[in-house]
């Protein structure tokens, strides 16, 4: 952001390294260490609405043992959510019909859906619908949540959030929550895996002239002190591959 203000402090390397040197970079609290697994097989993604991930996740209600239940469907491309729902229950018909509205409003097909092995995934209803419009059908290994890992990393970035609340009280405090954190992600959260930019302004191709306006600002402070870059190399926002890795993908029966 200081660079697309014309402003330069340092690269963000060097950012780090003041920052692990204080402690300041600590792993988050309540969750495991990420452990290696199986290499992820690459897939090509070329633009928006090719490879949509979806899974489903518990909201705590205020009701010790009853849940709300968040479906939500996020593009590969650009970590965009494309569409969400929240329910009382699980199930492959809530899901349906999530689809069939995301498909109506987006006007297109994706070429692959991914998700995990939970029974709403692989119901009936679901699969169905979306054999109907050739869309291929894929799932994690079992006990491989990495195979997931979007989504994952979505539900997390979710969770984590300061402002989470503890618990909630009725669906329309639910949806009504959820809603404006989308709205936020989508549109103002700066996404570290699409070099610091919206997914929104990664969908709609405005994140191009931004890297440009930081690489000017990062260029210009090169010249004037280049002893600060002695192997002469200089980290620049560019845009991302087209080339996706995910896990394996397992066809449907």
């Amino acid at each position: 952001m200081l660079a697309e203000e014309g402003v330069y402090h340092a690269s963000a390397s060097t950012l780090y390294r003041i920052l692990r040197k204080r402690k300041a970079i600590q792993h988050r609290l309540e969750t495991k260490k990420p452990v290696k697994n199986h290499k992820a097989i690459p897939i090509l993604v070329t633009g928006p609405n090719q490879v949509w991930a979806w899974d489903i996740t518990w909201l705590k209600s205020d009701v010790i043992g009853l849940f709300k239940y968040a479906y939500t469907i996020i593009d590969l491309w650009d970590r965009e959510i494309v569409g969400w729902a929240i329910e009382d229950t699980e199930s492959d018909e809530h899901a349906r019909r999530l689809f069939e509205r995301v498909i109506r409003d987006q006007n297109s097909n994706p070429h692959i859906i991914h998700a995990d092995n939970g029974n709403p995934m692989r119901g009936v209803s679901l699969g169905v619908f979306l054999d109907n419009l050739c869309v291929t059908r894929s799932h994690s290994r079992p006990r491989c949540s990495n195979d997931n890992a979007f989504i994952e990393s979505w539900h997390k970035t979710l969770k984590h959030t300061v402002g989470y609340p503890v618990f909630f009280t009725s669906l329309v405090h639910a949806r009504t929550w959820y809603a404006n954190f989308v709205a936020w992600y989508n549109n103002e959260h700066l996404h570290s895996s699409l070099g610091y930019v919206t997914p929104h302004q990664r969908r709609t191709g405005a994140a191009l002239d931004i890297y440009k306006k930081r690489n000017r600002t990062i260029l210009a402070a090169k010249e004037r002190n280049p002893l600060r870059w002695r192997t002469g190399k200089v980290k620049t926002y560019d845009a991302l591959p087209v080339s996706m890795s995910c896990r394996p993908i397992l066809k449907a029966a």
